[in-house]
């Protein structure tokens, strides 16, 4: 039985009604994202969470920056959880969760944002649960990869970035799909558990904007060593966040 609530050094994630937990892969992500809005400088404007889950991706970047994050979440448990998450944090005032499917609310929504983080379902495809809880978390049934981007390329403003969790195997398709919606990549950071590892998951860093020939910087990071230790690089992100960094 995986834990009801996660602790953060400045906030508390709970769980218990929410099918998608906390998981390694996405605090990581989360912090990747908040390093690079503070690598540019990107502190503030409005930045969406689409799928946002417990609010923990919300919490990380409202941690490091100054946004107003709005998080959309179609489960009305979990929409639920993050509302109280998001209530218990030092970030309440910057922090809107709103129960709605994304695709019912992006043609209503009358701004741009200048941020997109999501981390989308993942197994497409596959063979799905019995809780129909767990397919709306887990599986690309309500969204899928195609309909994400032509929607985040409609939210976000122009020369605007958006930041992927996808699983390491949905990286080629995914390339396609942002040039198609007339998006480009800018950076990529590949994850392995460990250095004996294959990839498994992949971020995307990419903008509202086709640039076609620019160079992606592309990078990779193991989550533990050989030792079964944290990587140096992985410290750094999280240290920040997690109690045991």
């Amino acid at each position: 039985m995986s834990n009801t609530f996660f602790q953060f050094r400045e906030f508390t994630v709970h769980q218990e009604h929410c099918a998608m937990k906390v998981t390694t892969d996405g605090c990581l992500f989360g912090a990747w994202v908040a390093d690079d809005l503070q690598s540019q400088e990107n502190l503030t404007g409005k930045l969406l969470d689409i799928g946002t889950g417990t609010g923990l991706l919300s919490l990380m970047i409202a941690q490091k920056t100054k946004k107003e994050i709005i998080g959309i979440e179609i489960d009305m448990a979990a929409a639920g959880q993050a509302k109280e998450n998001a209530k218990r944090s030092p970030w309440e005032q910057r922090l809107h969760i709103i129960h709605m499917d994304i695709e019912d609310f992006y043609p209503a929504y009358p701004h741009q944002f200048k941020s997109i983080i999501s981390n989308p379902p993942f197994y497409e495809n596959e063979l799905v649960s019995p809780s129909q809880q767990k397919n709306t978390a887990h599986h690309s049934i309500h969204l899928r990869i195609t309909g994400l981007l032509k929607i985040i390329q409609s939210l976000l403003e122009p020369g605007g970035q958006f930041y992927l969790l996808l699983p390491y195997k949905r990286f080629e398709e995914a390339k396609g799909l942002v040039i198609k919606n007339k998006m480009s990549l800018s950076q990529v950071m590949l994850v392995r558990q460990s250095p004996d590892h294959d990839y498994f998951r992949v971020f995307i860093k990419g903008i509202n904007t086709p640039t076609p020939g620019q160079p992606v910087i592309k990078e990779e990071m193991s989550i533990r060593d050989r030792d079964k230790n944290y990587t140096a690089a992985f410290t750094r992100l999280l240290k920040d966040y997690y109690l045991s960094c």
